[in-house]
């Protein structure tokens, strides 16, 4: 049996889902790890809150477990990286976080990275993910676009505001990476980069990239 790379998106909104599946359709190849994303129906429609994310975390370890036998590696494709310190424990196999994955991508890109996040809740739990990282002095700081995951689906209102947090990281706080704080974002990258001129990450990307790279060497 062929082993997979699992892009786990613990929320229930299949339309995020199907975002970044075709935002990592680049780092596909036919003959390579098949990678498959999916989406655990019994999640909220959003991870915005610590008890969402504690929930997820059990319910990403739940999945993981029972497709141990044929996973080459498992992406948690929510930006708390919900369960991400357990699977590392419990696994055999390399597991990434796509907020881990994307603020080290930025570092690789700039001096100082910019986060768009969803709300202001969000921000806290960033602050402490950073804070265990010890990256403090690499983050230029982080701007709320106030929109849900399930609002993500109305692009036009969203890019709008994704732009105008964009600007504000770039201009305010010299942020010369901006990295995007949601999975659901990613249909907004281009846009994004081609725009404010500076690298824009998408975290669902990088983490997969870095998955993949980690799965061929055998690390």
């Amino acid at each position: 049996m062929s082993q997979i790379l699992y892009v786990i998106n613990p929320n229930s909104s299949s339309l995020v889902t199907a975002d970044f599946d075709a935002a990592i359709e680049p780092l596909r190849r036919p003959d390579d790890i098949p990678i498959r994303c999916v989406t655990l129906p019994d999640g909220p429609p959003g991870i915005e809150s610590q008890l969402d994310v504690d929930r997820a975390a059990l319910a990403v370890h739940a999945f993981a477990q029972a497709h141990r036998s044929d996973a080459a590696g498992f992406v948690i494709a929510c930006f708390s990286d919900p369960g991400l310190a357990l699977m590392r424990e419990q696994m055999r196999v390399p597991v990434f976080g796509i907020s881990e994955a994307a603020a080290l991508t930025a570092m690789t890109l700039g001096q100082r990275f910019g986060v768009i996040a969803m709300r202001e809740g969000s921000v806290l739990r960033h602050l402490r993910a950073w804070g265990a990282m010890g990256i403090m002095d690499r983050l230029a700081g982080e701007a709320v676009i106030g929109r849900g995951v399930t609002a993500l689906a109305d692009r036009e209102a969203t890019l709008a505001a994704m732009l105008e947090a964009g600007r504000r990281l770039r201009s305010q706080h010299q942020a010369d990476v901006i990295v995007m704080g949601c999975a659901g974002m990613s249909t907004f990258r281009g846009p994004l980069a081609e725009q404010l001129g500076v690298p824009v990450i998408d975290p669902v990307q990088a983490a997969v990239a870095m998955a993949i790279g980690r799965v061929r060497l055998g690390w």
